[in-house]
């Protein structure tokens, strides 16, 4: 647990105060450490993107990678200002990003709508700039949607998800749900962190509510 955190951390950096990043992108390994399948486009033809912001992205990837149907896997930052910040400077709170999985998958062997079902359910979506004991805009939670589908079934788990959150005696979900901006690869130590590292930290825990899936009607 952190006892001080710098108040910079919990607010989002005025443009003033916006690290300036840099043009070059981070390099990573060409294949996943587990799949071994590609990191960076392109990916195989027919699959589709998800992106998660779920506090430190290390336990959330672990969760998708070891999901059916998901092909690939990888963790960045997105949602703030920095191009192509490194770890540090997020850590600063003076980029604006968010810790994000990115989840690359076959859509005949998983649905969009079960990646939510996991994202919903693996962390505590009401926590605001915090995911447990880890502080800080960097882990708020979100979910950054590629097409108007992906942002109804976003929005429409949200208030399903919401009602079992308030049957539970729980909070108000402060997720975001937004088209996915620029996506920055994460440096290349953080990608499968917890395949590298098996005794790593890993701060991921849900509300213990479920999610239910199927039960709202597509348009």
């Amino acid at each position: 647990m952190n006892w001080f955190v710098d108040p910079r951390k919990m607010r989002m950096p005025a443009p003033n105060e916006v690290l300036p990043g840099r043009s070059e992108a981070m390099p990573v390994p060409e294949r996943h450490a587990v799949l071994g399948s590609p990191l960076r486009p392109p990916y195989p033809v027919g699959s589709e993107i998800a992106e998660f912001g779920m506090g430190c992205f290390w336990g959330a990837e672990r969760v998708f990678w070891r999901t059916p149907g998901v092909i690939s896997t990888s963790v960045g930052y997105a949602g703030g200002s920095t191009p192509n910040p490194s770890y540090e400077e997020v850590c600063t709170g003076l980029t604006g990003h968010i810790e994000i999985v990115r989840v690359v998958f076959d859509p005949r062997r998983t649905s969009y709508e079960e990646l939510l079902k996991l994202f919903w359910e693996e962390h505590d979506p009401t926590q605001g700039f915090r995911q447990g004991g880890d502080q800080g805009t960097q882990y708020r939670s979100a979910v950054l949607t590629r097409g108007e589908a992906q942002q109804r079934e976003a929005e429409a788990t949200r208030s399903m998800f919401q009602e079992r959150l308030k049957a539970a005696g729980l909070g108000t979900i402060t997720t975001e749900i937004r088209p996915a901006p620029d996506f920055y690869f994460a440096e290349a130590y953080h990608q499968q962190y917890l395949e590298k590292n098996p005794a790593g930290y890993c701060g991921l825990q849900g509300t213990g509510v479920s999610c239910p899936v199927g039960l709202f009607p597509k348009q």
